[in-house]
């Protein structure tokens, strides 16, 4: 894990590097845009207070060794150290990135095992419709219909908070505001995951169904749903829970232009305007956050499979 951690750094420190300029070129570039040009010696004290003028091994080096020691660097857009604009964006993201698994894993496996149990029936043919239609529908543009649509309803659709509670401290009608605005980003971030699960779920049960132990439980007389939820469902949700690996990630930073339509102040919109300006200590701390989720989401995963699938099981270093 600390190998791969390293790694994701790295290649990530390089990769926010390529593009040409810096921080200094950009806020420059604004200035000028406002009339308002900074002279090269203002520029060039930029520079040196941001490290900006050392090679990038060492800009690297000295960035690497901050955050071993919890440091996670200096926002050049926002002003502030990296972990007080992540901090306050993260436990909103927490909160709309574990409504949305939910949301995904309650419906996808129902939905999954309905179609794989009433193969071809008329049910069956109408969830696959919906959900070739929700894999093939961008969530942004679901966002922007559900917003028409709740904007001509009187209802406001963006944002987390109403105008009377942004900005203020937490309290219990503020929690209240909160989940009444969660509804509609659960549902346009969830759906692309949702409807690529409920395939998953599907196809991987059929493939249960199909098997022998499946059929030679039924002519012992074993009940159709006794039969179903003890082995063939058991068995065919490891690929569902192996899938938290890059769901959780995935919720967070492939949500992106989601969140911007809906105006949420999530981790995605502050790497996005991050990556904008080459603010390149929040970048690549967002990214290395998104790489650990990765890996603490694949962790999750093999102790889930575990959990479920009897057959795995390691004793005495001998799987079985």
């Amino acid at each position: 894990m600390l190998v791969v951690v390293w790694l994701i750094s790295v290649v990530s420190f390089v990769i926010i590097q390529l593009p040409p300029g810096d921080f200094v070129t950009s806020y420059a570039l604004k200035l000028a845009a406002s009339d308002d040009a900074a002279s090269q010696a203002v520029l060039d004290q930029l520079r040196v207070r941001y490290d900006l003028d050392k090679p990038l091994h060492v800009q690297y080096l000295k960035w690497f060794a901050k955050i071993v020691r919890g440091d996670l660097g200096y926002s050049y857009r926002h002003n502030r150290p990296v972990h007080e604009v992540i901090g306050e964006r993260l436990s909103l993201t927490v909160i709309v990135t574990f409504a949305t698994l939910v949301f995904t894993y309650l419906l996808a496996i129902p939905i999954g095992v309905y179609s794989a149990t009433h193969q071809y029936s008329a049910g069956d043919y109408a969830l696959t419709v919906v959900g070739f239609i929700g894999l093939a529908s961008p969530n942004f543009l679901l966002a922007l219909i559900l917003m028409f649509i709740l904007q001509n309803l009187g209802v406001s659709a963006g944002g987390l908070f109403s105008p009377d509670y942004a900005g203020t401290p937490w309290s219990f009608g503020k929690v209240l505001d909160l989940i009444k605005h969660l509804p509609v980003p659960i549902i346009v971030i969830g759906t692309a995951g949702t409807a690529s699960l409920i395939r998953v779920m599907r196809g991987s049960l059929l493939d249960e169904l199909a098997k022998q132990y499946v059929v030679t439980a039924r002519a012992k007389g074993v009940g159709e749903r006794a039969l179903l939820f003890r082995y063939p469902v058991r068995v065919a949700i490891n690929p569902i829970i192996s899938t938290v690996g890059w769901l959780l990630p995935e919720i967070v930073s492939g949500s992106t232009i989601s969140a911007l339509v809906l105006s949420l102040p999530t981790i995605g919109p502050a790497l996005y305007s991050a990556l904008l300006v080459e603010d390149m200590f929040l970048a690549g701390a967002i990214i290395l956050l998104l790489g650990w989720l990765t890996i603490v989401g694949t962790i999750i995963s093999d102790f889930l499979l575990v959990a479920v699938d009897p057959r795995i099981r390691v004793e005495k270093g001998v799987t079985t």
